[in-house]
């Protein structure tokens, strides 16, 4: 069922009311902390990881509250197990409402994808196939994940490694379906499109030209690594510990001509670079939304 914003934007706020619609922005590191606090010249967002702040307290809340003071946050879900079979933990919604309530961010998401097996959690986002039963399940605990939080979120797409024969919808007609279910919005990670249809032998545009695009509330770029598979066949990895490549920015620029200015988010979470680095990137992303939204250029500073 579709929710509605509730008592969030009623009662005291603890920090300003910033919007990261049409910003470009990074994953919040907290080794780069000195250089974006002495940095005057950035304007975007921020995104942290939810299980990393889990903790009632220490150092990475302290980081955190200091950088919520200046920027936008996009708090974004690693473990929720959305797509798992198992009832979603209690204890672990119970604390991402607490971090929703305590750092009120722009910006909540979550995976398409499964991650626990009874008590055991895995590293990995592992794939769903696409049939009515796993979209009952999903649009279910959609719905009470957003009922615990108070507000919608934004579910992101996954780079898929494999296709399941079971399958009866397509990826893009699954999202659009649980859109309509659940009220969500949704998350479009661009280098997840190029990984799953390099993997799979599919043209990335033709998926990209069939997403439900009008319901996007933030997108993804990241670098990705190429391996081979038992075949030989050339095989993509996910791997957000490199640039983005050449291909990804073209489509993103392509999506950004039908969407105009989305909120953008430069995923690097292994081999971390300098400052610098991780900035350029946001920067690169910035100037191709800046060109649709000539009245929000990089350097404009939020309010």
């Amino acid at each position: 069922m579709n929710v509605n914003v509730t008592d969030l934007h009623h009662r005291e706020r603890r920090f300003p009311a910033f919007d990261a619609s049409g910003l470009a922005g990074t994953s919040f590191k907290p080794e780069h902390f000195r250089e974006i606090e002495a940095d005057e010249a950035i304007d975007g967002f921020f995104e942290i990881h939810a299980e990393n702040y889990m903790g009632d307290g220490g150092m990475p809340h302290r980081l955190l509250e200091r950088i919520r003071t200046r920027y936008p946050v996009s708090l974004h879900g690693v473990c929720m197990s959305i797509g798992g079979e198992a009832p979603l933990s209690r204890d672990h919604l119970k604390r991402f409402k607490a971090l929703v309530e305590r750092y009120e961010p722009a910006l909540v998401s979550e995976h398409l994808a499964w991650s626990t097996h009874d008590d055991v959690f895995y590293n990995d986002l592992l794939p769903l196939p696409y049939t009515a039963a796993t979209l009952a399940r999903v649009a279910d605990h959609i719905d009470e994940m957003q009922e615990t939080i108070g507000r919608p979120i934004l579910l992101e797409n996954p780079a898929t490694y494999l296709l399941f024969e079971q399958s009866t919808f397509t990826e893009q007609d699954f999202l659009r379906e649980i859109v309509r279910r659940t009220g969500c919005g949704l998350l479009l990670d661009v280098n997840n499109v190029f990984v799953s249809a390099t993997n799979h032998g599919t043209d990335a545009w033709s998926y990209l030209a069939s997403f439900p695009l009008h319901h996007v509330g933030e997108i993804h770029l990241a670098g990705h690594g190429e391996d081979e598979d038992a075949d030989g066949r050339r095989l993509l990895i996910d791997s957000h510990d490199g640039p983005v490549a050449d291909p990804v920015w073209a489509l993103y620029a392509r999506v950004i001509a039908r969407t105009g200015p989305v909120a953008t988010l430069v995923e690097w979470d292994a081999d971390i670079p300098a400052w610098p680095i991780l900035k350029r990137e946001a920067l690169a992303a910035g100037a191709i939304l800046a060109r649709h939204a000539p009245s929000r250029m990089m350097g404009h500073r939020h309010g």
